[in-house]
């Protein structure tokens, strides 16, 4: 029992670099993408907002209630709700800035898999999302 609670804290103890960077590097990212050059890049139609938005949402990752404010905001200056339902969902479910991360403690090959199909599940989230509310 000892013995496998020291392997677990050396394990955990090797990971801290990793988790660490990848911390400041989403800091940084976050800090460069502020809200106006999203509200910029958004209105080119279901679809490609969808995309848009997912692709932001995976590389700001970050807390689900940062998402939400974020997400307020967007909609009232104008951004399509595809797009912050997109971006909402994959800043909490894909992370492709911690994907070195997550490979390296999940495996590569299982890390790749859950983030593509994330960030795939979260535009028909939000297409379907769209559809539902008729907006």
């Amino acid at each position: 029992m000892k013995q496998a609670i020291q392997k677990s804290a050396k394990s955990l103890w090797g990971t801290v670099p990793i988790l660490l960077s990848i911390l400041l590097l989403i800091g940084i990212l976050n800090a460069l993408l502020t809200k106006d050059i999203y509200e910029k890049i958004f209105g080119h139609g279901i679809f490609l907002d969808s995309i848009i938005g997912g692709f932001f949402g995976s590389i700001s990752a970050g807390a689900p209630i940062n998402s939400y404010v974020l997400g307020g905001e967007f909609l009232k200056n104008g951004v399509s709700l595809t797009a912050v339902t997109t971006f909402i969902v994959t800043w909490v479910s894909v992370g492709f800035i911690q994907l070195p991360a997550e490979g390296k403690i999940l495996g590569m090959r299982f890390a790749i898999i859950r983030n593509i199909s994330a960030f795939i599940l979260a535009i028909f989230v939000a297409i379907i999302t769209n559809k539902i509310l008729n907006i």
